[in-house]
């Protein structure tokens, strides 16, 4: 009798685990659905060599999942964008059943639009601001990177409290980079990356230009070079200034000691 007891309790237990984890399993899968968005976008329906004309009859469109995070300065080219690509020429080879990217074709869009207008995203704009060898992370930031723009300040209405008359901040984040000089990223096979200049070419929204512009002008903007994994946005960023950095020196070298321990074991 103990033992059928027990089996009872085993066979009872065995289903109440299998409940929980078949509703765990539910739940992630919920969670993972509500991140993803059906998108349309343009597959490759055969094989197309390096320099061929893209026409309609080698493209298709197709509706594809894509987490959300993915869709942000998303390379890929939409079904709704298909009439910007048709006319164009394959940058690569490009194999059947690939999904068609923007950094698949070369820079010409047609007669007399050449250069880095044709790798601007329809909805954006491209604007240049002066660096310097720190601006540009030493030369290390190159066409294609995704930055942050951090840039330190004098605000006029705070003139007279030294401590808040300097600030640095965080302008933009995940900012991608068009061209830096007159490289903007499509160079022969064995040609290496320009490390000298003076300029760099970013691709901001209509209003970002405004704002990258006027800060351009009034304060110095350094670059903040990104893994190219790295996506994510920091939604409370700091503002810098004589007296937080004397209050928080002590804080953010112990925080820096502990990533650095915790990074050993």
């Amino acid at each position: 009798m103990k033992q059928k007891l027990l089996l009872l309790a085993a066979v009872i237990f065995g289903v109440l685990a299998f409940i929980l984890t078949f509703q765990q399993i539910n739940s992630e899968r919920a969670k993972i659905r509500s991140t993803m968005q059906e998108v349309a976008l343009l597959e490759v329906k055969e094989d197309i060599a390096e320099g061929d004309e893209i026409t309609e009859e080698m493209i298709v469109v197709k509706k594809y999942q894509r987490a959300k995070s993915q869709l942000v300065n998303n390379r890929e080219v939409t079904a709704d964008q298909k009439n910007l690509v048709i006319g164009r020429k394959a940058q690569f080879p490009i194999s059947k059943g690939s999904i068609l990217q923007w950094n698949d074709l070369q820079a010409t869009m047609s007669a007399g639009r050449e250069g880095a207008n044709a790798v601007i995203r329809p909805g954006y704009r491209a604007v240049s601001i002066p660096v310097d060898q720190t601006a540009s992370v030493s030369g290390l930031v190159q066409p294609n990177n995704y930055v942050d723009l951090i840039g330190t300040f004098k605000f006029p209405a705070n003139r007279g409290d030294a401590s808040l008359d300097t600030i640095t901040l965080t302008v933009l984040q995940y900012v991608k980079v068009l061209a830096t000089g007159n490289d903007y990223g499509i160079r022969a096979p064995g040609q290496g990356a320009v490390r000298s200049y003076s300029t760099v070419t970013l691709e901001v929204t209509p209003e970002e230009a405004e704002m990258l512009v006027f800060a351009s002008q009034k304060g110095y903007l350094q670059l903040s070079l990104r893994n190219h994994e790295d996506a994510a946005q920091v939604e409370k960023t700091q503002s810098v200034n004589w007296k937080y950095l004397y209050e928080n020196i002590e804080k953010y070298n112990k925080k820096r000691l502990e990533r650095n321990m915790s990074g050993r074991n």
